[in-house]
């Protein structure tokens, strides 16, 4: 299940994806999740997964690479799903003592699935695209204005990074500890969840020793090489706006329009 999950994680390759503006991609990327909520039938779903795949065909991430970090929210979705199904009512399709199914339940359970299966894919694109370093510059460029309110942005972005791009490794770091202890003889796969749940508690000392470990190795380095934060720093690659850039940029507007298009015409209502 560690191994799962991806996100964090970078995924090298020269796609115009990957080329993008960072700051572009950051945009871009937070619109997009806005507009995920926008939508309110599956018409609009149905756009924005023909508009995602299209990006994710563009990038060349293998889709399974993608598809496998939604194993770890798997349980979350199927709750939601539950959840929704459960407490929606409507139209009775089955009742059994206090279980009761609707209609409208079934929808509202696959619509916010679908909703919550798209931020994550969406969302993880940004990382899976864009190199740890480029994220800080892009995230530092975007809060730049709010240095003249003392907003310390270049900490800012580095700290954001720092703690996206130790995900891995603190599941790296994980997973070295399970096996460790599961050669001598503990056991983390037996038994009901509340009891997995506990099993797991021996690990936390030893994985928060290796984080604080981690941290300071990574202090002393930055140390070494003379970081003193944004202040009189220079950036060997400066960011400029492509043709590329320009090009996303009205694709995602074609996007945007026909996302609330959809919206005002209610075309679900009208096919069906």
């Amino acid at each position: 299940m560690l191994r799962d999950i991806t996100l964090g994680q970078y995924y090298p390759g020269y796609s115009v994806v990957h080329k993008l503006d960072t700051r572009i991609k950051i945009i871009l990327t937070f619109l997009y999740m806005i507009s995920i909520f926008l939508v309110g039938d599956f018409i609009g779903y149905a756009i924005i997964f023909v508009c995602l795949a299209a990006v994710i065909t563009i990038s060349k991430v293998p889709a399974r690479f993608i598809l496998r970090g939604l194993k770890p929210v798997f349980i979350i979705i199927a709750f939601t799903f539950i959840l929704n199904m459960l407490m929606t009512n409507g139209k009775v399709l089955f009742e059994w003592h206090f279980i009761r199914i609707t209609v409208e339940g079934i929808y509202n359970a696959l619509f916010m699935a679908c909703r919550i299966i798209f931020l994550i894919v969406g969302s993880s694109l940004l990382t899976f695209t864009t190199k740890p370093v480029k994220m800080t510059d892009g995230i530092e460029s975007l809060l730049k204005p709010l240095v003249r309110f003392k907003v310390p942005a270049h900490e800012l972005a580095m700290m954001m990074t720092i703690a996206l791009r130790f995900i891995p490794t603190l599941l790296e770091e994980t997973d070295k500890i399970m096996k460790a202890q599961m050669a001598r003889g503990a056991d983390f796969e037996s038994g009901n969840l509340i009891k997995r749940a506990k099993n797991l508690i021996p690990l936390f000392i030893p994985l928060i020793v290796g984080a604080f470990r981690m941290a300071g190795d990574l202090a002393m380095a930055m140390e070494a090489r003379c970081y003193r934060g944004g202040e009189g720093r220079t950036k060997l690659h400066s960011f400029k706006i492509r043709r590329r850039d320009i090009m996303a940029i009205i694709l995602f507007l074609v996007y945007v329009a026909a996302i609330w298009l959809e919206r005002i015409f209610h075309l679900q209502s009208l096919l069906f």
